[in-house]
């Protein structure tokens, strides 16, 4: 394959149509190393009056955002995410940004850079009125799976738990996580990696084929799914299923040599349950236990599920 020297691509990333950003990962709060002509004409500031600083400044005071929460768990990952953002241009003009956040690698695996995709999602928004239709479709598929996005997926998931509450019954979410995702993406390339990643993306939502279930995915390897217990499906149910589908990711015996646990590729999964009507539960609450659960079965590292207690 020809290589290019650093001035050419240089020139390419200037010339995209598309803001690009490129931060360092090395050094603290990840300041901003380049910025494109893209991003200056996008968010009205010259590349020079942001280098060296945080993005985070184009939030402004508007902190209490899930997608920056949704960056700050990837950032803590080395992880890839793509989220939907209120940012604020230099005259205070209100910008919603779709962002694409993917890390770099050096060749001992270590993160040292992220690369920064913005596009307007404003006049889309706009034009779709996001308060009565919800997301606009080219928002609610993510790209790489054909699954839901994550950003649908909170809209359906604060839809689901308003249904839910009224009707009394709990919900169930199970997040699957793809064991040492990035070791594969680093053997066999991010092509590779992307491949892989949809085959286990369409064995999980084939596992989960009833209407009120929800298949998205989440952030990088992981797969969430939201099961809505309606017609008389137990939480024990779902337990059994999920367990029958890591088992069944597993036996799909994809290659994977430098997986720490098996020679191919499985999922670790973690999975809590909730009633609405309880008044100090919230959805955040549900993402919060289904993901400790998940953090702790990734920790055992023996893989399967880990269900939070009740």
């Amino acid at each position: 394959m020809q290589q290019f020297d650093s001035a050419f691509v240089q020139r390419i990333l200037d010339g995209a149509p598309e803001g690009i950003v490129i931060c360092d990962a090395r050094a603290g709060d990840f300041p901003l190393v380049y910025a494109n002509a893209a991003f200056e004409k996008l968010t009205g500031y010259a590349a020079a009056e942001l280098m060296g600083t945080n993005l985070r400044l184009l939030q402004g005071t508007d902190r209490e955002q899930e997608g920056r929460r949704r960056i700050s768990e990837a950032l803590a990952r080395g992880e890839e995410c793509r989220v939907l953002l209120r940012n604020y241009r230099k005259n205070g003009e209100l910008l919603w940004s779709e962002m694409y956040l993917q890390p770099m690698r050096d060749g001992e695996g270590q993160v040292t850079h992220y690369v920064g995709f913005f596009r307007d999602a404003s006049s889309r928004l706009k034009s779709a009125e996001r308060g009565n239709e919800g997301l606009p479709g080219w928002l609610r598929e993510d790209r790489v799976t054909g699954l839901s996005s994550r950003a649908w997926f909170d809209e359906l998931l604060e839809r689901e738990w308003l249904i839910a509450r009224r009707e009394e019954r709990p919900l169930t979410l199970t997040l699957f996580d793809i064991d040492a995702m990035g070791l594969y993406n680093d053997t066999f390339g991010k092509a590779a990696g992307d491949t892989c990643l949809k085959r286990i993306a369409r064995t999980i939502a084939g596992a989960f084929r009833r209407g009120s279930d929800v298949v998205a995915r989440w952030d990088g390897g992981i797969i969430a799914v939201l099961a809505a217990h309606r017609d008389g499906v137990s939480v024990g149910g779902v337990v059994d299923h999920a367990q029958a589908t890591v088992r069944k990711v597993a036996e799909m015996r994809v290659h994977h040599p430098r997986s720490p646990t098996q020679k191919y590729v499985t999922v670790t999964a973690g999975l809590a349950t909730v009633f609405p009507q309880r008044d100090e539960e919230l959805p955040a609450r549900l993402i919060e236990r289904a993901s400790h659960a998940l953090r702790e079965a990734k920790r055992d590292l023996r893989g399967g599920l880990n269900q939070a207690p009740d």
